[in-house]
């Protein structure tokens, strides 16, 4: 922990995603919706967008995801490290975020089966950032914020050291 308060790196959101077209999509999100209790947004592929071996077409529903921040994102990040026996991989955290799958939901502790569900997994991105950085994202008197200011990989490996006990593993 340093010194200055303003240094110390926090965790901007929580993203859950799953990738899915037609029936399937309808599950994903059904599945995101139960997990966090919140609307899950459907994702489509952009206005332009063609990519004929992936089957891909412009505007196509491709995914669902849900953005949880402040204490929900919390709440469901120390549920979800249950799943992966908080652990975490180096190769898995990156600078400013870090990001893992749940290959099966009932890996998730108190998570029952849902049979209209059925097996399914989903990704989770976890994106940090200092105080400061709304400098750089608000819409009037935009302003650069410098190199120092990203959350390093050391950094980030600290802070869920010693607030969710995770183990780093190389």
């Amino acid at each position: 922990m340093s010194e200055n308060v303003m240094r110390e790196p926090k965790i901007s959101r929580v993203v859950l995603s799953a990738g899915a077209v037609d029936k399937e999509l309808e599950k994903a999100k059904r599945l995101l919706e139960v997990i966090t209790q919140k609307k899950a947004q459907i994702n489509k592929s952009g206005p332009r967008m063609r990519i004929p071996a992936f089957g891909v077409k412009p505007k196509m529903e491709l995914g669902t995801s849900v953005t949880l921040r402040g204490n929900d994102a919390m709440e469901i990040l120390r549920r979800l490290l249950g799943a992966i026996d908080n652990k975490l991989d180096v190769s898995q955290i990156d600078q400013n975020n870090f990001s893992f799958g749940i290959p099966e939901y009932i890996n998730i502790p108190e998570m029952k089966y849902i049979r209209e569900i059925g097996v399914r997994g989903f990704n989770v991105a976890v994106v940090f950032e200092r105080a400061g950085v709304r400098v750089k994202k608000r819409k009037i008197k935009t302003g650069k914020i410098p190199k120092k200011q990203s959350v390093t990989r050391e950094e980030i490996i600290d802070f869920m050291k010693r607030t969710f006990n995770t183990e780093v593993v190389e």
